[in-house]
């Protein structure tokens, strides 16, 4: 029967089960085998053959054939997981189920009535009669959820068979699925004969098990963000006995893959490239099965024995959490990382040799992946920064940062490239790997300079400070508290990222911009902490810096008089509104550019995008520890009487009184904030500007005077005084460094969830599972 024939018997059988008012028996084979037994349709057939409406119609009018059709394709899942698919006929039912629920699944979803439908029991859909009575209650999603995972490791359907073809066929009950990991890397040494259809047949069972687990998309974000996700949960525990080699499978698979092709720049052009969707697939369906609340603790990893023991550590319950917090081993680390690096890294080869390999598009998940291997294993992020392989994830982050600012459509990658470095900056290793020179030239549209990779990191932050879109302005704090987190560290700043603080500096402490927001003043304290930092603890090799405060010594005087009286608070805010761009550009007109580059482009036109719920403010998603002598850190507890003490330390922001209007909910009735003298006194106190006056008072003169004696205008000669000159004894006492570490909060939970779904939304457009169904944790706008 040809395809043309078998499609029209298909769309027949949709057209029946929408116009029969009455139920069909569960028991007309007949009619049901019409779904899947002789059709030879691909995935996007299906979805084209069953509209959206006719779903709904057969949900709300005959929901009985509804309920049936589910239970039927399950049922023939968990009988081709049972006999192992063995006949062509066998896998291509599996298929045409497979295909039909994942089309089918988001419509219950969509309905509240219907949700609970996959976890109860089907009144006489048992797995056939020799099986006890118990075994038969199990819920249909239960059911389902096995069925997909046994058929993920089914010899000769998703895997290579390890039996030669006189030997009779393997028996699926005792295969011992951790033989077929799909790809070699953690824990598994051996790597399969690619196989172009074993890589479709499991990429199409990821699909429907990526459906399975997108309830959560149908259901509002919840503050409290403990809903566990039942089909997640029941996948990753023990009841499924594939958790450890699918686990394995998916990991292995997306950081072993390079889109390069043999090696041969063009090569994707000759040959299609058909492993990319199926590491898209798993590397979705890796992030989900993460999406764990990080309350539980994590085990260290210090297992002895293979890379994940089998033993039942404590730890979450969820194994999939639980195996990604032990893994261990530096060559599994090693693996885990260049695999990442590399595909983080294609996108930005793509732009500088256009063509020459696959672009991936994948890079949202990776990062994600790569927030929850930090997040979930500490080793791993110990090991990440003991090299300065970090830099090869920083230098993608930053290229995405840079090239993103100022698209509306992608503010979620904007700030999940943020809180990864706020992550990595907590830890001071960090900072003293950025001290590496940056050589790679990658092609950005930010001014040419000669430095580090510090430079790099403060050169695209101040781009995305002034040149990114208005609803980038709630990660400035985020931006800032990374830089102050790495300040202590940074052995010589380039004169290109030196002016760029200062720029920075001048913006924000102009009065119009200090008085027009509760929390405005809080950027100028992150940058006096920042310039502190580095006078105090780096202050030899940082003449350049030290030349640029010099220079714009105005703006610390300014700061230090700054008017508290109504007439003049009132003044400033007249002033903003005739110059409503929220930073000037004109002070900071780049010279040449990077060659290659161009600058960020908007959306196009009619692009969708996920909304997102609002991240929590820096106070809430960072804890503050103190550095000590030997370099260790102790958590801060704020302690209550410390504001009123004189011994507080000075870079201290103000406390409390800006955390009540920090939020502009929290406004005055009239809903307009607005500023005070006493408010205005409370943190202009509190400015740390000590040490930047005394080093003006000791350091301007001198400089005066060589200008003077020797006529100068160069700056060469005034760098090399102050290279050579130093303020030991003059400054005042060192204060200690202040760390602001990323910490977990249901917060950022529930962010990450809502970004996660939102970018899986908009990434599966062929077939569009999710579009136009009735999602509610996110909503789809138009650009």
């Amino acid at each position: 029967m040809g395809s043309a024939d078998s499609k029209l018997n298909f769309r027949k059988a949709v057209i029946q089960l929408t116009t029969k008012t009455q139920p069909v028996e569960a028991t007309d084979d007949a009619f049901w085998d019409q779904f899947w037994a002789d059709t030879a349709t691909s995935v996007q057939d299906v979805f084209a053959l069953v509209p959206a409406a006719e779903i709904r119609a057969v949900r709300e009018e005959s929901p009985s054939n509804l309920a049936t059709l589910c239970y039927k394709a399950v049922e023939k899942l968990v009988q081709g997981a049972e006999s192992g698919c063995h006949s062509e006929k066998e896998k291509q039912i599996a298929l045409n189920c497979s295909r039909l629920l994942t089309r089918v699944l988001p419509y219950i979803f969509e309905d509240p009535d219907w949700r609970g439908f996959f976890w109860s029991t089907v009144p006489g859909a048992g797995r056939g009669a020799g099986e006890d009575d118990d075994e038969n209650a199990r819920p249909l999603a239960e059911s389902l959820l096995l069925a997909i995972a046994d058929l993920l490791f089914c010899p000769d359907f998703t895997v290579q068979s390890h039996r030669r073809s006189t030997d009779s066929a393997e028996d699926i009950h005792s295969l011992d699925s951790c033989e077929y990991i799909w790809e070699a890397g953690v824990g598994f040494a051996h790597s399969p004969q690619p196989n172009y259809n074993h890589d479709m047949n499991r990429m199409e069972l990821l699909k429907l098990l990526l459906t399975c687990f997108s309830e959560a998309m149908y259901l509002p974000p919840a503050p409290d963000s403990s809903s566990i996700n039942p089909w997640v949960q029941f996948f990753c525990s023990t009841e499924n006995r594939h958790a450890l080699p699918l686990f394995t499978s998916l990991l292995n698979t997306v950081c072993a893959y390079d889109p390069v092709g043999y090696g041969i720049p063009y090569n994707h052009l000759l040959f299609s490239d058909y492993r990319e969707p199926l590491v898209e697939e798993a590397a979705q369906v890796l992030i989900v099965t993460l999406d764990h609340d990080g309350a539980t603790p994590t085990v260290d990893g210090t297992t002895t024995g293979t890379a994940m023991d089998d033993a039942d550590p404590p730890g979450p319950e969820n194994l999939f959490v639980n195996y990604l917090s032990r893994i261990h081993r530096e060559e599994d680390f090693q693996f885990i990382l260049k695999g990442i690096a590399r595909l983080l890294s294609n996108p930005l080869l793509q732009t500088y040799l256009p063509n020459s390999t696959k672009k991936i598009q994948f890079h949202q998940e990776l990062l994600v992946l790569f927030w929850k291997l930090c997040d979930f294993n500490k080793k791993f992020l110990f090991f990440v920064l003991k090299s300065s392989d970090v830099l090869d994830i920083l230098v993608p982050v930053l290229f995405f940062l840079n090239d993103a600012r100022a698209d509306q459509s992608r503010v979620g990658l904007m700030h999940i490239g943020v809180f990864i470095l706020l992550l990595l900056s907590g830890e001071r290793n960090f900072g003293v790997r950025l001290n590496k020179p940056y050589s790679v030239r990658v092609p950005m549209d930010i001014p040419v300079f000669t430095g580090t990779h510090a430079d790099l990191l403060i050169v695209v932050f101040h781009k995305i400070i002034t040149s990114g879109h208005q609803r980038l302005q709630p990660l400035f704090d985020c931006l800032l508290t990374i830089v102050v987190n790495v300040s202590p560290y940074l052995k010589s700043l380039s004169m290109v990222a030196a002016n760029k603080l200062l720029h920075l500096l001048e913006a924000f402490s102009t009065t119009w911009f200090l008085f027009s927001a509760a929390q405005n003043h809080h950027l100028v304290f992150f940058l006096l902490e920042v310039f502190n930092n580095i006078i105090q603890y780096q202050f030899d090799g940082n003449s350049n810096l030290v030349y640029a405060i010099i220079r714009k010594r105005s703006a610390f005087h300014q700061l230090a008089n700054l008017p508290t009286d109504p007439p003049a608070i009132h003044k400033a805010l007249q002033r903003r509104r005739r110059a409503p761009e929220a930073l000037s550009r004109t002070s900071s007109q780049e010279g040449v550019s990077m060659e290659g580059s161009h600058p960020a482009a908007p959306a196009e036109p009619g692009t969708l995008k996920a909304s997102l719920v609002a991240t929590p403010g820096i106070e809430k998603l960072t804890e503050k520890s103190q550095v000590s002598e030997d370099g260790t850190l102790r958590s801060l507890e704020p302690a209550p009487q410390q504001s009123s003490a004189e011994g507080s330390p000075a870079s201290e922001e103000p406390s409390q009184a800006w955390r009540e209007q920090r939020r502009p909910s929290s406004a005055s009735a009239g809903g307009q904030w607005s500023p005070t003298s006493e408010w205005v006194l409370s943190w202009k106190s509190k400015l740390p500007l000590q040490t930047i006056m005394r080093l003006l008072q000791v350091l301007v003169p001198q400089v005066e005077k060589i200008c003077i004696d020797k006529g100068l205008t160069d700056e060469s000669e005034i760098l090399r005084f102050l290279q050579h000159g130093t303020l030991v004894g003059l400054l005042p006492v060192p204060h200690p460094i202040l760390i602001r570490k990323y910490q977990a909060n249901s917060g950022t939970a529930m962010w990450f969830r809502t970004y996660m779904w939102g970018v899986i939304y908009l990434r599966n457009v062929d077939p569009p599972v999710w579009y136009d169904t009735d999602v509610k944790l996110f909503e789809i706008q138009r650009v």
